[in-house]
């Protein structure tokens, strides 16, 4: 048998680890929510059977690629609570460091602690000198997190038959700066 290792990576407040099999229900829970999937892959809502399958990609991007989306967990309530990682499907022109959090843990900070730790460790681990974040352009709040984190907006680009903000995080800071 053959096993994939994913990491977990651990911040003050959560835990990442790999997708478990006890995830799907608040998974599917959460995207079905519309309000949660607004800003989220096509922005519809998915059933419970369509989560088991995004999982099954989410997981299976890691020994495909070396890398791939973490569950997000509340480290004080063991409560799954989102998913974060990096996503790079064939229909991606590069990898793309992304989040989506259920609506009870929003406007807490976890979607830039998350992001930051993953970054971070993508920076360090993978060797990538650059990654990219691509978001719709009304969703100010992960324009925001995007901010927080030293983002740079680059420009505009179609994903998913639809207009996306694409956004830069560059390992040694230079996007940063040259937008600041």
């Amino acid at each position: 048998m053959t096993r994939i290792e994913i990491p977990t990576l651990t911040t003050p407040r959560l835990i990442l680890r790999a997708l478990r099999v006890e995830d799907l229900d608040p998974f599917a829970a959460m995207n079905a929510n519309p309000e949660v999937m607004r800003y989220l892959g096509t922005g519809q809502s998915l059933t419970r059977e369509q989560t088991w399958d995004m999982m099954a990609r989410m997981l299976g991007q890691w020994p495909l690629r070396g890398y791939g989306f973490f569950a997000v967990v509340e480290a004080a309530t063991g409560r799954f609570i989102g998913r974060s990682g990096i996503l790079h499907t064939l229909a991606w022109p590069e990898p793309e460091l992304a989040y989506g959090l259920d609506q009870p843990y929003w406007g807490n900070g976890y979607a830039t602690e998350s992001t930051i730790a993953i970054r971070d460790w993508a920076f360090a681990t993978l060797g990538f000198s650059r990654i990219a974040s691509y978001i719709r352009p009304d969703n100010s709040a992960s324009a925001a997190v995007l901010r927080r984190m030293g983002a740079v907006r680059t420009g505009m680009i179609t994903l998913l038959g639809g207009e996306a903000e694409r956004w830069e995080h560059h390992a040694d800071g230079t996007a940063a700066r040259a937008g600041a």
